[in-house]
């Protein structure tokens, strides 16, 4: 799953705007209402299976159901 269909699937109820930012050489970022939640350049890796969908629950998803639940 894609971090954007993951993260839409699950919170599309509650994210205003999701961007996925490219740059050179593969770099990217995932902005939730901009605010980044991942960086590859500032990791330096991709994101793990789930991982990005983990971060954004961690971050703004406590507390929120998850949609269609």
């Amino acid at each position: 799953m894609s971090a954007a269909s993951g993260l839409l699937s699950n919170y599309q109820h509650v994210i205003g705007s999701l961007k996925l930012v490219t740059g050179g050489a593969g770099v990217y970022d995932v902005e939730v209402d901009g605010e980044v939640l991942y960086s590859k350049h500032a990791t330096g890796r991709h994101a793990k299976d789930g991982e990005i969908l983990e971060l954004f629950t961690a971050a703004y998803g406590e507390g929120i159901r998850r949609f269609g639940t």
